[in-house]
């Protein structure tokens, strides 16, 4: 064992036992840095600590607690380990800006309802297609069917987070307007509006990076890292209802995975 992790498993004893103690004589069985982790998530679910923003400092959290700069430190150590704060030398620690778990099948309206945080898509490009037999084939129709396809930016907290292309039978949900999707969700849509209720999809998911058009879109640097996902989504009958190829920025995403054995 290296002199460092002997160091670091020391030091985590010790604020361990520091936990301990500060708990025991507030009469609260909850570890210190775990009381200033949920005050701090509180505050970012809530709204009153939004992306950006300075989070109070080591000190000011030890003050304000009761607790030492180490049980501080710790409890903003492992905050930013969660992916909820960034914390920058000689500046502080901030608010980290939102990332989006790919762990259900919800709409990205829904996604962004649920954790209070202002979601946008614009429609980029909205058309009757011809002539793509592969993505045809993925939805279980004809060669030459007639396709919808719709490219939509998806933003989130005022900045562009994935970049969507859809499509779907043109026939079996005639009427589809890009004014439709510009005020709500696809997926609410094809419930409301043509009762077709999704269940589940089939994905493959790579890494990519960003080509000349699809950085300038996202607002990220040219041969970014992206994530590139391509999904079936099926009606609760089991029939193919929508193929979605998209590209989704690797530092605001994380794909959530649990495995059995």
């Amino acid at each position: 064992m290296s002199p460092t992790s002997s160091n670091g498993k020391n030091g985590n004893r010790r604020v361990a036992a520091l936990d301990r103690s500060k708990a025991n004589s507030n009469g609260n069985s909850l570890p210190a840095y775990r009381r200033i982790q949920n005050t701090i998530r509180e505050k970012i679910e809530d709204g009153k600590l939004r992306a950006g923003e300075l989070v109070d400092s080591e000190r000011e959290l030890a003050r304000s607690h009761g607790v030492s700069l180490m049980t501080a430190r710790h409890a903003l150590a492992e905050l930013q380990r969660e992916g909820l704060v960034e914390r920058h030398r000689g500046s502080g620690t901030y608010v980290a800006p939102p990332k989006i778990q790919f762990n259900k099948l919800i709409s990205f309206t829904e996604q962004m309802a649920s954790r209070s945080i202002p979601g946008h898509s614009r429609v980029i490009h909205f058309s009757v297609v011809h002539g793509e037999p592969e993505i045809a084939a993925r939805l279980a129709l004809p060669p030459g069917s007639r396709l919808l396809m719709i490219e939509r930016l998806r933003e989130a907290a005022g900045e562009p987070f994935s970049l969507e292309t859809c499509f779907l039978s043109a026939d079996s949900f005639a009427g589809m307007q890009r004014s439709h999707l510009e005020r709500g969700s696809i997926f609410g849509l094809l419930e409301q509006e043509y009762d077709t209720k999704l269940s589940y999809a089939d994905e493959d998911v790579d890494a990519t990076s960003a080509d000349p058009k699809t950085a300038e879109i996202l607002a990220v640097p040219r041969g970014a890292p992206l994530l590139r996902i391509r999904q079936t989504i099926f009606s609760t009958t089991g029939k193919a209802v929508l193929y979605v190829l998209g590209f989704y920025r690797s530092d605001r995403h994380i794909l959530h995975i649990r495995r059995f054995r």
